[in-house]
């Protein structure tokens, strides 16, 4: 069952079009990751998906109800954070949930409990009395993402949850959206943050210039252009590009104090560096073979953007 629908969504703003002709489907219980270079229609894609925007043609729905025909039943179902959080600065963290809770129809006692169960999720308890305006970036979208989930809502969409956040504050979010979807929330995610969506997504969506240019699960989109397949090798003491002699080599790269061995078979490239290492008495200090990337199925499908 799909719980987020677009159906043949278009934008323009001026002789700019944003969003052109724009379908996804997103399936209960999953973490959809939509996915886009800067100025794509990701963001654009996403307010008219809650509302925020009224699209030129197309529909949007949300578990089965039209945004923009019935937008308070639509986003009752859902939570949402923004490209930039909403939070109010001269409210206590506390204060912020609990008035939050309140929109949403929960009693005292159920807005307190799921306050406090929220605020320890994401490391605020000792801070809940604290004036948001005081807190960091990271504690301010961590903040945001409280007040989205206050009221475990069926459909949680993320318009860039973790961009410039430091490290802990971006572990916490993201074991919040897992968790999140654990109790059964349906996850719409943009980010730009390749790696995050690997590790997060079950299925993805590449916009460009508008228009969606491929879906799938993050390993069908690799294998869609696994072309570069290399072997990176580290060892102990210093070598040139030159030693790197086999008639086998597409081209090697240095990066770091690692090589990258491009060839057509990595089977006969890892037997070929075990074998020159035996050979230059040289001591390998790391040695591994590279996967599809993500990054690389992203690049390809948009390059030229």
């Amino acid at each position: 069952m799909d719980v987020i629908e677009a159906h043949n969504l278009h934008k323009s703003f001026g002789p700019v079009v944003a969003v052109d002709g724009v379908s996804i489907a997103v399936e209960k219980g999953g973490i959809f990751g939509f996915l886009g270079p800067n100025g794509a229609g990701k963001t654009t894609t996403i307010r008219m998906l809650t509302g925020v925007l009224t699209p030129d043609e197309g529909t949007a729905l949300i578990g089965g109800i039209d945004i923009h025909k019935n937008p308070l039943g639509a986003k009752m179902k859902m939570g949402i954070i923004p490209e930039n959080g909403t939070v109010y600065s001269d409210l206590t963290a506390e204060q912020n949930i609990l008035w939050t809770a309140k929109f949403y129809g929960l009693d005292k006692s159920l807005r307190e409990q799921r306050a406090f169960e929220i605020l320890a999720r994401l490391g605020l308890t000792g801070r809940r009395h604290d004036l948001v305006r005081t807190f960091s970036k990271g504690m301010r979208q961590r903040i945001s993402i409280a007040c989205a989930i206050v009221h475990s809502p069926p459909v949680l969409v993320l318009d860039e949850p973790t961009t410039g956040l430091d490290v802990y504050s971006r572990r916490l979010v993201i074991d919040t959206i897992r968790h999140m979807n654990e109790e059964g929330s349906t996850i719409l995610l943009t980010t730009h943050n390749i790696e995050e969506a690997n590790a997060l997504c079950s299925s993805i969506c590449i916009i460009n210039k508008g228009k969606i240019v491929a879906t799938g699960s993050p390993e069908k989109l690799k294998k869609t252009f696994d072309t570069s397949r290399y072997v990176e090798i580290s060892f102990e003491q210093p070598v040139k590009r030159d030693v790197f002699t086999s008639q086998g080599i597409i081209r090697v790269e240095n990066h770091g104090d690692k090589w990258r061995i491009f060839m057509d078979d990595p089977d006969l490239a890892v037997k070929y560096l075990a074998a020159l290492a035996e050979q230059d008495h040289l001591k390998i200090v790391s040695i591994a073979t590279s996967n599809p990337s993500l990054e690389e199925a992203f690049v390809q499908l948009t390059a030229g953007a």
